[in-house]
């Protein structure tokens, strides 16, 4: 007759993940390299939050300040660019091109009320710095004990 043998659900998903690793490994040939699709891209965001204000740092390398659109719709700032294409010469053959570039847009909601009309955006070195400062009744007020 036939051997009953329990079944063990932790082998037969690691037996699964194994097989789909090496199927993206041979159809991408290395592991690693997938990325989106050519012509889009999501930048690296950092949101903080200082007393005074939220700040929201975000790495646009190779990008001019002219081909950055900063607003904010409610709670929502709203990012987004273009980082154009590089004309490419003649005499140089890819082998690998990894560098993104085209079409952007980053929606970020803001987690207190910020004041719209005092929000400047800074480009620097590849770096967007939008200061959104709070509204005065969501500062932290330091309360003295008596």
């Amino acid at each position: 007759m036939f051997e009953l043998t329990p079944w063990k659900p932790a082998r037969e998903l690691s037996t699964l993940r194994r097989e789909m690793d090496r199927l993206f490994e041979d159809f991408l040939g290395e592991k690693g390299t997938f990325l989106p699709e050519a012509g889009s891209w999501v930048p690296a965001v950092d949101v903080s939050e200082t007393d005074d204000n939220i700040l929201v740092k975000a790495e646009l390398p190779g990008m001019e300040s002219k081909d950055i659109d900063v607003s904010v719709q409610g709670d929502i700032l709203v990012i987004k660019g273009e980082k154009k294409e590089e004309k490419e010469s003649k005499e140089e053959n890819f082998h690998r091109i990894e560098r993104r570039r085209g079409t952007f847009a980053r929606s970020i909601r803001i987690p207190v009320p910020v004041d719209p009309d005092n929000i400047t955006a800074q480009y620097d070195k590849g770096v967007l710095t939008v200061t959104l400062p709070k509204k005065e009744e969501n500062k932290a007020k330091q309360i003295e004990v008596k």
